[in-house]
């Protein structure tokens, strides 16, 4: 019976210092979104992540982001022009903190739905891909200080492939990449220690 009581006591304590913080919170950021690809060129992203800590260390949430950005459209292996578009995605994350202080370094990974604006070609063809929806996933690193959020991603989306014809006779292989680099700033608004 002592070793029951005993285990049970040291349970209790462990689940009141492993929550040393508010645990529901919703980050919103701002950065810069630049996909992969010769030729395409960098915009804007905003995203909006609510999150739930699990413990101290690992928190879930669901980060619903917009990345407005020039990708760029290769026709037989060639550039053709690029486009700004919109994409979005829908993607499940997972963050682990390697500290319980203040300052809190990251890493995180998530995978998800993009969707992917559809892009046109240059002056050389009338080669127009259309938007798709695609399986991505993405990994992480930064920091949080307080409520500052500081933060790299790479999303990994497949690139749209199309066989198109030019000029209504040959045959060509299209292509535009959909991965991307993010760099972030955000707020936590919630969350936050305990007095």
């Amino acid at each position: 019976m002592k070793r029951v009581f005993t285990l049970v006591l040291g349970l209790l304590a462990f689940g009141a210092t492993a929550q040393d913080f508010k645990p529901f919170k919703v980050n919103t950021s701002l950065g810069f979104a630049k996909p992969g690809g010769a030729g395409s060129s960098g915009g804007i992203l905003f995203a909006v992540e609510p999150k739930y800590s699990l413990n101290d260390q690992l928190e879930v949430g669901l980060r619903m982001e917009g990345a407005i950005m020039g990708r760029a459209v290769e026709v037989n292996g060639e550039l053709d022009g690029a486009e700004i578009k919109l994409a979005g995605s829908y993607v499940l994350t997972g963050n682990y903190f390697f500290t319980v202080s203040q300052f809190r370094p990251y890493a995180g990974v998530g995978v998800g739905l993009y969707s992917t604006g559809g892009v046109g070609g240059g002056s050389n063809s009338n080669v127009d891909l259309e938007a798709s929806r695609k399986l991505g996933a993405m990994g992480r690193v930064g920091f949080k200080y307080g409520h500052l959020n500081v933060a790299a991603e790479y999303n990994y989306v497949p690139s749209t492939k199309y066989t198109v014809n030019l000029n209504n006779t040959t045959a060509a292989a299209a292509k535009s990449q959909n991965s991307y680099i993010g760099i972030k700033l955000g707020v936590d608004i919630g969350g936050g220690w305990y007095e």
